[in-house]
């Protein structure tokens, strides 16, 4: 079905030294997985081997009690993926395990390697057979091409070749490798529990499970944890950071800590801003839920206008979900949500979200609160308007779908049949996200500066797993697809 939302591709977990490694690492998937809902795997070590098991899906799908049985040892990363536009495979689930040279090696990844397109093709051309379309698995081909001293150096020479956004999780029989790009796109926090070591995409996997978060993992790090203790290592080249500002905006939950500062603090903050930027005379604030609650409360305490749950959200759409045929496509829209007609008839309601993608989702729910009696809606957005497309780990549509990037707010208004449009300041949002100087974040969605070059003929269409569109789409998943256990 048509999603209007952009989307993250991926959570990570790792955990080095517990005897429960993999039942603590299915809670932390847990706590991630709205970063990821196509497939879930985790790969353990017992010391001596790894161990996996991968399938498609939410957590809860892929992993039973008698799944842990495959899962022996002390050390575990695991990982959920995002599913977006396109074919699902199992091939594509993480983590991807290989036999190298020095032994069996699990990875798990979180970001975009635009470059890897262009590698891989290097690759095929020299005889190199890939498994699966991720960019991740261009990253292992180029380990074990290396001719390094040791695992670690193999690792930074396959990164260096692949300016992109990464944070990652390796594992092998003996250790746990954390790393993190030089810019710091995406999130990947250090914990303890127990006397173990713990690395998670965002806080609220530490709250889950009692682990107590340390700190970062800084851009441009390599820690290392094995038996000998946790080192850190700064083997890449400095660079200036650009953390992704709409893992404040939206993607990460409102209860984790990321990029250092706490999501709620910054979302409450983009809905107050965005109240004095855009007051409205009105009589409630409606919050488009869950993605709009916590920045529709920031706006309501602002503008002392109520806040009033008008829209009701329905938590129970799985990926199974058909789409309507033509003849009732509007119904998707009402599957997700229902006004509620109590509330809303009669009523000028501010409408709260946090981005405005495509705009038809945003057009239907506009027409569903006025069928339900509303007598004016202004929509109020915590963001910038949303004009150039993401190459570091976001599901973006091409910059010709994007609305803003090709109307005039007031011509967005008329889209929408909205009474008004009021988008966040640019420099409300740094304001809010703790960095009014602009000096730590990556906003090219909003801007168009890449910090990066970008090729733009490159789609990243499926991050943390490359272009279908470039390189050929997998298979479609068979009607019951299997977990599959593995042993290296």
């Amino acid at each position: 079905m048509s999603e209007e939302k952009l989307r993250e591709a991926c959570g990570i977990f790792g955990i080095f030294n517990h005897e429960e490694a993999a039942r603590l690492t299915y809670y932390g998937l847990y706590a991630l997985q709205h970063r990821g809902q196509e497939s879930a795997g985790i790969v353990t070590s017992d010391g001596e081997r790894l161990h996996g098991v991968r399938g498609l899906g939410y957590v809860s799908e892929v992993f039973r009690e008698e799944t842990f049985a495959a899962l022996p040892g002390r050390s575990a990363i695991g990982h959920v993926r995002y599913s977006t536009a396109g074919d699902v495979s199992l091939r594509e689930a993480q983590p991807i395990v290989a036999s190298l040279r020095g032994g069996p090696i699990a990875v798990c990844h979180n970001g975009n390697l635009p470059a890897a397109l262009r590698v891989r093709a290097e690759l095929e051309r020299e005889g190199a057979i890939f498994q699966s379309t991720s960019d991740t698995e261009v990253v292992l081909h180029l380990i074990a091409r290396s001719r390094a001293r040791d695992l670690m150096e193999a690792i930074v020479e396959a990164l260096t070749q692949l300016e992109g956004a990464y944070s990652m999780l390796f594992a092998t029989p003996r250790a746990l490798i954390a790393v993190r790009d030089p810019r710091g796109f995406r999130p990947l926090l250090l914990g303890t529990l127990d006397g173990a070591t713990v690395f998670a995409s965002e806080s609220c996997a530490f709250d889950l499970i009692g682990a107590m978060l340390v700190r970062d993992v800084e851009p441009g790090e390599m820690v290392l944890v094995d038996a000998t203790g946790v080192r850190s290592f700064f083997p890449f080249p400095r660079r200036r950071p650009t953390q992704c500002i709409f893992e404040h905006v939206y993607f990460s939950r409102p209860d984790s800590v990321v990029f250092g500062r706490p999501v709620s603090q910054s979302r409450y903050l983009l809905g107050r801003l965005l109240a004095r930027e855009h007051p409205a005379s009105a009589d409630i604030v409606v919050p488009v839920p869950d993605s709009g609650v916590a920045a529709a409360i920031g706006y309501a305490m602002e503008s002392g206008i109520p806040l009033v749950f008008g829209l009701v959200r329905n938590h129970y759409v799985g990926r199974t979900f058909i789409e309507p045929r033509a003849a009732i496509r509007n119904l998707w829209v009402k599957v997700k949500l229902n006004p509620v007609r109590e509330l809303l008839e009669g009523r000028r309601v501010v409408l709260v979200d946090d981005s405005i993608v495509r705009g038809t989702t945003s057009r239907e729910i506009v027409q569903m609160i006025r069928s339900a009696g509303a007598r004016e809606i202004h929509v109020r957005i915590s963001c910038p308007p949303t004009i150039a497309p993401c190459y570091y780990g976001i599901d973006t549509p091409r910059k010709e779908e994007l609305i803003a990037a090709r109307m005039s707010v007031e011509e967005i208004g008329r889209f929408l049949g909205a009474d008004s449009v009021g988008y966040l300041s640019y420099a409300s949002l740094l304001e809010a996200c703790g960095d009014p100087e602009d000096t730590r974040y990556c906003t090219a969605c909003y801007t168009g500066r890449y910090p990066t070059e970008v090729d733009p003929e490159y789609q990243p269409r499926r991050v943390c797993g490359m272009s279908h569109a470039a390189i050929g789409h997998s298979p479609p998943p068979a009607a019951n697809p299997v977990v599959i256990p593995e042993r290296f």
